[in-house]
């Protein structure tokens, strides 16, 4: 029987009701008494030389405060990137300056050039429009591959190519990885493209600065996923501001997906012109703005190799990728295609061998950094679908093959220096087939034939690294900040909860299952718990939130916390009735005294804490407020399996999807409904780029798909009701609440089901297709069925 309150409850998230009722608070929500407007102009072109701005003529503008240009930057540092990698041959990689408004050279299409502070939105646009400048056009380089040639223009002038780095992993296997594909039994070799994708969460980014100049304190007020880190990144690095005189705020946030975990140059630009004019500046993006100025994800370009033995066992696997990290190095970009994406390659399989080589590239288009995944979903598209053409050209199930080389025994060491500790991938295999009624298929096959249409069945395993930690291990690997997580909960005297995460909600329903937990440790109702979040100057300091971390990192430290809150409260109930403290037992809110029937309650201990007429103050102090900071020994492993079944019209081209069914292992789960919906919304959004989505330039680096025009994401109509199952339940071991992470799960598993749903479907009807790139529009699709 379901549960109705605690971990495992389908409760209702308690902020849909002021979501639903249009009483949020969002970034743009927010005005200040005096604020200015800022309007940046941005290049049109992809790479040229800055002889000339003249901002006389804008300045004299009705309205006009002031124009910026990076001239006004000068000795103030750059956005800084937040993980350094180190390269196969043991040279750190090439990182070049990314200043707040571009010095010298524009360097991609929305490099900001100019910003323009006046009274009104309209004011400062005009003034935009009248600054005049001479950029002389130079050569673009959009090409990966082009770009790492001798002869292609550079990026940066002060870096001795476009290679970013030449990353080899693990290296010592290089050499044996070879020599086991050169004598394998049989080679399955695929070549494919991840496709860069633009995030579009539904509100755009905002950032509003303000000055106050009587204590000398700036507060940003922005969308972002983790404010500690942006007041962290702009304070020390950017603007030397002292992190004490510098407060972050981030309210209601409409949706992330990555794209907001990064510290951008509209943030310090607003923080360091509210200074400047001594007036709050307010930064709200249009869309359009949005497309090429936001860091888009994904973008890669793979070579992959997979070799088995005689009995199809999978003997060794070796990748070559080139990954786009576009004009400069966003925060956390390098380590996306090398530790979340290489430490993956081994996926649900006993692989014994495996080599992956990343070379990172600059190119004259718009950063590139973390997209729902981030690394996760570019490493199984690649392993999945190898897998897929390999069952295809031995003749054998793509199931069979699978569960052939599952991994079956726990803890397991992959080749790729990570460690699973638990999982069980041959029942969430068996639960898939079960939920997609797998059985059913030949029988719907016929029936789609009859109609004229093509029908094919995908199938794809993935498994997911998240609560990526511990800060030791990421340091060596070169990460810049810690990735623990940290909570402060406060009771209050009549037995309330506040709890202050430095995690942060841009959707996940924090408010909503962290309370859970809370409650069941306690044995009290949720509405007695409060959530905190999104403001650095009432949150310790935390990371936030990315990489399904939220729970498993930062549901972690609530518990170490709240456990530290029970153990003092247990001394006091023990003072109260007179009973040795190891006696004490809390369940349903009372604090007993075992094998006896004495017994006090939680907010009578509560107040006893903060009215100590009765009290143990030899012992403890008043008052019950805690911290703790949780820093995981290892990733947990999310993992699960995933069928799509799709219909093609033969003739246009046009891929329907009919069915998904998706089972996950998330190890435990404290609120089944709110994972239900992180799963949909990740399906869709893997759908979406299997389908839809794709950042297209062209060669002079113009985004051709800069508008909802020419670039499509999901509608309702695109996507089918999904069969959904995670009971296949493996804990984490690692941490207190057993959980894995589920938010990103859903990107992972479905771009693979789906185009290998519809080379089945192409196969069914004689055609000879072995590969489409993504997304597979029914024109590309059409095409490869017409050779």
């Amino acid at each position: 029987m379901p549960k109705d309150h605690g971990i495992g409850a389908s409760n209702k998230r308690r902020e849909d009701v002021r979501f639903l009722t249009g009483t949020g608070n969002y970034t743009d929500d927010i005005n200040i008494r005096g604020q200015a407007y800022v309007h940046f102009l941005r290049s049109d072109l992809a790479h040229g030389r800055i002889n000339s701005l003249d901002t006389a003529a804008a300045e004299a503008m009705p309205g006009v405060l002031k124009v910026f240009t990076g001239a006004d930057f000068e000795g103030i540092g750059g956005l800084p990137c937040g993980w350094q990698v180190t390269d196969r041959h043991g040279e750190v990689m090439q990182e070049p300056a990314h200043p707040v408004l571009a010095q010298g050279k524009v360097r991609h299409v929305g490099d900001p050039i100019a910003a323009v502070v006046a009274e009104t939105a309209a004011q400062a646009r005009d003034a935009a429009e009248a600054i005049e400048f001479d950029i002389e056009e130079l050569p673009a380089v959009i090409d990966m591959k082009a770009a790492v040639q001798p002869d292609a223009p550079k990026v940066h002038d002060d870096l001795t190519s476009n290679l970013c780095y030449d990353w080899g992993f693990v290296e010592e296997n290089r050499e044996a990885v070879d020599a086991a594909i050169n004598s394998a039994a049989h080679v399955t070799t695929l070549e494919l493209v991840n496709n860069r994708l633009i995030a579009n969460p539904m509100e755009p980014r905002v950032a509003v600065g303000d000055f106050n100049r009587a204590s000398g304190d700036s507060t940003l007020y922005t969308t972002s996923q983790n404010p500690h880190v942006i007041r962290l990144l702009m304070g020390a690095f950017v603007l030397g501001i002292p992190e004490h005189k510098l407060r972050v705020v981030a309210p209601d946030v409409g949706g992330g997906f990555g794209t907001k975990i990064f510290h951008y140059a509209e943030e310090a630009f607003c923080t360091f012109a509210a200074k400047a004019l001594n007036r709050p500046v307010k930064w709200t993006s249009s869309r359009s703005e949005a497309f090429v100025s936001d860091a888009h994800g994904r973008d890669h370009v793979t070579k992959i190799e997979l070799a088995l033995d005689a009995d199809n066992n999978f003997t060794a696997l070796r990748t070559e990728t080139y990954a786009n990290m576009g004009a400069y190095l966003s925060t956390f970009a390098p380590s996306v295609p090398t530790w979340l994406h290489g430490t993956l390659m081994a996926g649900n399989y006993k692989t014994p061998l495996i080599y992956v080589n990343v070379k990172a590239v600059f190119t004259n288009t718009v950063p590139v950094d973390a997209y729902r995944g981030a690394g996760r979903p570019e490493a199984t598209f690649q392993l999945e679908r190898v897998i897929d053409k390999a069952a295809r050209e031995l003749g054998v199930d793509p199931i069979a093959l699978r569960r052939q080389n599952f991994i079956t025994e726990f803890p397991y060491a992959t080749p790729v220096a990570v460690e699973y500790d638990t999982g069980n991938y041959v029942a969430t295999m068996d639960k898939l087939e079960e939920i997609a009624d797998l059985k059913g298929f030949a029988a719907r096959r016929a029936e789609s034939e009859a109609k004229g249409k093509l029908r094919g069945l995908g199938v794809n395993c993935y498994i997911e690294a998240c609560g990526i930690a511990p800060s030791q291990l990421v340091g060596q690997l070169g990460a810049r900040a810690g990735l623990y997580e940290s909570a402060t909960v406060r009771v209050n005297a009549t037995g309330g909860l506040v709890v202050m995460t430095g995690s942060h909600s841009h959707g996940q329903g924090h408010e909503t299952s962290f309370p859970q937990v809370i409650a069941e440790m306690i044995g009290i109702d949720e509405s007695m718990v409060e959530i905190v979040h999104g403001d650095t100057a009432n949150t310790p300091m935390g990371m936030g939130t990315y990489g399904s971390r939220s729970l498993a990192v930062g549901g972690s430290a609530m518990v170490r916390a709240a456990e530290k809150i029970i153990n003092k409260t247990k001394k006091i109930a023990a003072h109260l009735m007179e009973a040795s403290e190891g006696d004490i037992e809390l369940k349903d809110g009372q604090f007993s005294v075992a094998g006896t029937d004495k017994s006090v309650a939680w907010g009578d201990v509560c107040l006893a804490a903060y009215v100590p007429h009765n009290y143990p103050l030899e012992d403890i102090e008043p008052g019950l407020e805690e911290t703790a900071f949780y820093d995981p020994s290892n990733f947990t492993y999310p993992s699960g399996a995933y069928a799509c079944e799709v219909e093609v019209d033969p003739e246009t081209g046009k891929v329907t999807i009919e069915r998904f069914a998706a089972a996950d292992d998330f190890g435990n789960v404290v609120n089944p409904m709110i994972v239900d919906g992180q799963v949909h919304g990740g399906i869709a959004q893997g759908i979406g780029q299997a389908l839809l989505e794709g950042a297209v330039y062209d060669e002079n680096g113009q985004l051709l798909s800069a508008s909802y025009m020419d670039y499509a994401m999901p509608r309702a109509d695109d996507v089918p009701f999904y069969a959904v199952d995670h009971s296949c339940q493996t804990p984490c071991t690692h941490n207190p609440l057993g959980v894995k992470g589920c938010g990103e799960a859903g990107a992972i598993g479905s771009p693979p089901s789906v185009v290998n749903a519809v080379i089945d479907a192409l196969q069914s009807g004689g055609k000879d297709v072995t590969h489409i790139d993504m997304p597979l529009s029914p024109g590309r699709v059409w095409a490869a069925m017409n050779g």
